[in-house]
């Protein structure tokens, strides 16, 4: 996408509203949704631990194999089974980033698979492919076995990994090796409106973001008025 003219609301209908952090509690969800819902995100992102959980009419997101990708894949697809069954609408696994770096796509692409089969359609696969660690060639191959074992986004970090996360870069080959026929969806450091629209620029259709009061907040609503700024940026 070379061109995008967002107003605050239509950023905040890409945005995954996220909050992974191991010390977060009841009371801090419960916080969550109702930013969410108050900014019109599309979806909150949470712990599976933390389902099912009254997303009050938002998408209810969470991760598997969170945040290392080293299990092995019938752990991570009964970790995704679970998630499902306790209400999760979408699904965001991480590969095993060794194996990609290792040029073992193949195996790369089973344990894809094997959580796509525990998150049959209507609901939504994602793939965190760690994009900082994994060079430009191990990018493409990686991103092509998520299209071939039925992802349906394949998605930069974890936001937890020291090599880092999203890039304009990385999403702009990642949108290239998927030509639309998966989203694609940066995560991963995005703290202000212009990162966010350079990601969407660069061919993001989905947004991981903890401070997305303060990435809204660059914006205008749609009849002008600037958005309002919200306390407690998150994660």
């Amino acid at each position: 996408m070379s061109d995008v003219d967002l107003d605050r609301a239509g950023l905040a209908r890409l945005v995954d509203h996220t909050l992974l952090k191991p010390e977060a509690t009841p009371d801090d969800v419960a916080a969550l949704v109702a930013e969410g819902a108050r900014l019109g995100v599309f979806s909150v992102c949470v712990s599976p631990s933390m389902l099912p959980l009254d997303a009050h009419g938002l998408a209810v997101a969470t991760v598997c194999g969170f945040p290392s990708g080293k299990h092995h894949s019938d752990i991570k697809a009964a970790e995704a089974a679970r998630a499902v069954a306790d209400g999760a609408d979408e699904v965001d696994m991480v590969i095993d980033v060794g194996a990609a770096r290792a040029g073992r796509i193949a195996d790369v692409e089973s344990d894809i698979a094997a959580v796509r089969a525990a998150v049959p359609a209507p609901r939504v696969l994602k793939v965190i492919i760690e994009s900082a660690a994994l060079d430009d060639a191990q990018i493409v191959a990686v991103c092509q076995a998520a299209e071939r074992a039925g992802a349906d986004f394949v998605k930069t970090s974890t936001g937890f990994h020291p090599a880092g996360g999203a890039t304009v870069h990385a999403v702009e080959l990642m949108a290239r090796t998927v030509g639309g026929r998966l989203g694609v969806k940066a995560s991963g450091g995005i703290r202000t409106t212009d990162d966010a629209l350079a990601m969407v620029r660069a061919g993001a259709t989905r947004l991981g973001l903890s401070g997305t009061a303060g990435v809204l907040a660059g914006l205008d609503d749609a009849d002008g008025a600037p958005a309002a700024p919200a306390a407690g940026d998150g994660y």
